[in-house]
């Protein structure tokens, strides 16, 4: 298991948010590269980038996304608004390592098709939940599928790799949804991401014995901003 620094995008900055929420944000840096780089010497292996502003405005950040994918020599994956192929395409091309679908997975799931179909190994879905139902466009919007009957879909279409968030526990430093996370597993046998909420090196530990199961990564956030513990203590209770 891996625990991968996230790097969030909103106006050209490093932000965190709550749940989600644009006006609950607070601002970590206004060099996203500098943040890249800073992780990478800490020793991360893979770096998860968010492009808010496409996520929730439709607009993406591909310039201020291209300068971290240029500035780390480490994998870095790409999320947040990816609802077109040729966005994808785009930052496959500039060297993402993985992009990851969200909203594409209900809205058009032909996008999302045709991209395993192209890339089988570099293509994750984003399953964000509240109360068990999958949310969309930025977290805005709260569908009436549930996250488990989306990762069967989606496992039916080919891919390998979910990325699981509960959107109420994400940036609140609250513990991840552990049930959750091993009922997903369990339901898939996916290789799983889990992200939303982790807040000690407890936390970790505990995610860390469902490693079996498939969850081999761990997006952490805020509580690496915030200094709750280093990237190398977080390494040291997963290794």
């Amino acid at each position: 298991m891996i625990v991968v620094p996230a790097i969030d995008l909103r106006g050209g900055r490093v932000v965190r948010l709550k749940q989600g929420r644009l006006l609950a944000e607070t601002v970590y840096g206004a060099e996203p590269a500098a943040a890249a780089r800073r992780w990478q010497d800490e020793g991360a292996t893979r770096l998860h980038v968010v492009d808010l502003d496409a996520a929730v405005t439709g607009h993406p950040q591909f310039d201020v996304v291209a300068s971290v994918i240029d500035a780390v020599s480490i994998a870095v994956e790409v999320g947040g608004g990816l609802r077109v192929l040729e966005n994808a395409m785009r930052y496959r091309q500039r060297g993402a390592d993985r992009v990851i679908f969200g909203t594409a997975a209900v809205a058009a799931p032909g996008v999302v098709q045709e991209a395993v179909r192209m890339w089988p190994e570099a293509v994750a879905v984003a399953l964000d939940a509240r109360s068990g139902k999958v949310a969309v466009a930025g977290w805005n919007e709260i569908t009436t599928m549930d996250a488990a009957d989306l990762a069967a879909q989606v496992k039916a279409w080919g891919v390998r790799r979910l990325q699981y968030t509960d959107t109420v526990r994400d940036g609140m430093l609250v513990g991840p949804n552990l049930p959750a996370i091993e009922h997903l597993a369990r339901a898939t046998g996916l290789r799983i991401t889990a992200g939303g909420g982790v807040s000690s090196l407890e936390d970790l530990r505990r995610l860390k014995e469902l490693e079996s199961l498939g969850l081999d990564e761990v997006v952490v956030g805020k509580a690496l901003y915030d200094g709750r513990f280093t990237l190398a203590e977080a390494a040291a209770a997963v290794a």
